[in-house]
């Protein structure tokens, strides 16, 4: 017989704590962490978990789980508040209230170059320059981004196309762009509009119509009346948008957050405004961990989310929140500035909390009819493959190139729920004949099973394969050389007439089945199929580019930036110099002969 662990003594662990804040920590037979919470006096509120006091199902389910418990003891309540909320992101304790978006935030993208680039950007923040955001979604980010390219005309372009420029294009032709990669703009008049750029997105409007109304003055007195008016029409502009954007009077910087529960199952919505622009809503679907109180989901969304966030001014929730005064000094702390946290509000803002919680009871609503379809793929993929129990992770295997070049294959992940991009790979694949899919499909699932074989990794229940027997053949054989058993491999080859729905699946014990396009299981299969097709193509096209990006002439030695700018305007491009002679080459003012012939050689590829 197997020993059961011994009950825990929650009373005897309460005698040794002190009345301290800081953070404890439930946690399992198995050292799975249970629970994160805070507390301002450690003593009193371990204590409460084990005195007679009724317990909700769910605390009482959570407290027969514990074998031990950790305590950290913190100088406030405030640094236990910032402890709690960086422990439950990277423990993720399973009772918990949890912020799940495995969606990257989209922000707009200022760069730090000589001559700034100005894009939407998701992602992690790894190009140098300024981030403004979050925003609520890529339409409010290609909103605002049209807005600037209108008023302060920055470039768009890639570094690659900017580089090698030799005329403006369609963006200065229209009035967007002031084409400084044919210096069309000075440096110092293209840097200020940067910074004004700068200014607008910061929310300081306010202060760049100050600046700009003394700059026209300026001008005026300077009798530049040409640039008095371009700026007279810029701050016009500024004024103009204001005018339409304010909330109440004036220039708001809050967001509106409502929330709706519903069995166990929660969204957020949030409403953002920045300088009185209304940047959109977005629906978060938090995991409560059994919670069933939307003022405490709402209280852990809070103070998770602007962990990560810049907070603004102001945040507007649809009910009061505990510690919310706690959360307003946490914020306030980590933003540098007062925030904010509001609950009962009138006028406007009571509007905007009405539309917010309508809004998140409709998202809801909707997320759990999708919940309920996805599950019914997931059983009808079940029922399909003949599983014991629903697939709790399926993966699947793409290959994307371009005639040989840049080979790229991916692997999504998905769950019960539906994609896990936080778990997606991708493998460069090297050292096989150009277009060889089957190679470079086995030297893929080598390349993953084996790291997991010898890690003890997660396997998956269901393999899909976007291919063929061939394919399919070559994963099996990767597999069976690593030993790994377990694994459903599944074919996915387009059927005869190549449409969707007409799906041909090779099936684990040999078969081919034709599912049909109501088919829920081959439904779930062409989501994940699809998903892997995307996230090839993307891979495969930016390992292409980046290999295309640097010209040429950039790795001739002798060739900097201002002989390579001057050849490429000399002849109109890298297509107009290719075509030339050593000859004509030098006739370019800062090319001798012998460069000339290194340059040729270079774009040729002989010898010099």
């Amino acid at each position: 017989m197997t020993s059961q662990p011994p009950v825990f003594d929650g009373k005897a662990f309460v005698k040794g704590l002190s009345t301290a804040p800081g953070v404890y920590r439930m946690i399992a037979a198995d050292e799975v962490v249970l629970y994160v919470g805070k507390a301002s006096a450690l003593k009193n509120r371990v204590a409460s978990y084990f005195n007679a006091s009724p317990k909700s199902p769910r605390i009482a389910t959570m407290l027969a789980q514990v074998a031990r418990m950790e305590v950290t003891v913190t100088r406030t309540e405030t640094e236990a508040l910032l402890l709690e909320n960086q422990l439950i992101k990277s423990l993720k304790p399973r009772y918990n209230v949890q912020l799940r978006d495995d969606k990257s935030y989209p922000y707009v993208l200022l760069t730090n170059e000589a001559w700034p680039r100005i894009a939407l950007h998701r992602g992690p923040r790894a190009v140098p320059g300024r981030y403004f955001g979050p925003y609520a979604s890529v339409g409010a980010v290609r909103e605002t981004l049209n807005l600037m390219h209108k008023l302060f005309r920055l470039r768009s372009c890639e570094d690659s196309v900017f580089r090698n420029r030799s005329r403006p294009c369609l963006q200065h032709q229209i009035g967007r762009c002031s084409a400084p990669c044919v210096a069309l703009v000075p440096a110092e008049d293209y840097a200020e509009s940067v910074r004004r750029a700068g200014l607008f997105l910061d929310g300081r409007s306010d202060e760049l119509s100050d600046e700009l109304g003394k700059a026209m003055e300026a001008a005026s007195e300077r009798l530049e009346f040409e640039q008095a008016a371009r700026l007279r029409d810029l701050m016009q502009s500024i004024r103009s948008l204001q005018a339409r954007q304010y909330v109440d009077g004036r220039a708001a910087e809050l967001d509106v957050l409502a929330v709706a529960i519903q069995d166990a199952a929660a969204c957020v919505l949030l409403l953002a405004f920045r300088d009185g622009r209304n940047l959109g809503t977005r629906a978060f679907f938090p995991k409560t961990g059994g919670s069933t109180d939307p003022a405490e989901v709402l209280a852990a969304f809070v103070s998770q989310y602007y962990a990560e966030q810049a907070p603004p001014r102001e945040i507007v929730l649809d009910r009061d929140i505990p510690d919310r005064e706690l959360i307003e000094e946490a914020l306030s702390l980590t933003g540098d500035r007062k925030v904010q946290i509001r609950s009962s509000v009138r006028g406007e803002r009571a509007g905007y909390v009405d539309l917010a919680r309508r809004n998140a009871e409709l998202s809801l609503a909707s997320e759990r009819t999708s919940h309920a379809a996805q599950r019914a793929r997931v059983e009808g993929l079940r029922d399909l493959l003949g599983l014991p129990a629903l697939p709790a992770r399926i993966e699947c295997f793409d290959i994307s190139h371009t005639m040989g070049e840049a080979t790229v294959a991916s692997c999504v992940v998905f769950d019960s729920e539906g994609p896990v991009r936080g778990q997606y790979r991708r493998y460069n694949i090297a050292g096989i004949e150009p277009g060889d899919d089957y190679a470079a499909m086995h030297q893929a699932i080598d390349r993953r099973f084996r790291r997991a074989v010898e890690e003890q990794g997660v396997m998956p229940d269901v393999l899909l394969i976007d291919g063929g027997a061939g394919q399919v053949a070559q994963a099996r054989a990767a597999l069976d050389d690593l030993g790994v058993e377990g694994v459903a491999l599944v074919g996915v080859a387009k059927g005869p007439a190549r449409r969707p729905g007409d799906e041909e699946l090779l099936l684990p014990n040999g078969r081919t089945v034709h599912p049909g396009a109501e088919s829920p299981a081959l439904q779930l299969v062409q989501q994940v199929r699809d998903e892997a097709h995307r996230f090839a193509i993307t891979g495969h096209r930016g390992r292409r580019q980046k290999a295309r990006s640097t010209s040429r002439l950039e790795d001739i030695p002798g060739i900097g930036p201002r002989r390579r700018a001057a050849l490429l305007k000399h002849f109109g491009g890298l297509g107009g110099l290719k075509g030339a002679g050593v000859e004509e080459i030098a006739r370019v003012e800062g090319v001798n002969a012998a460069l000339a012939e290194r340059i040729y050689a270079a774009l040729h590829g002989v010898e010099p």
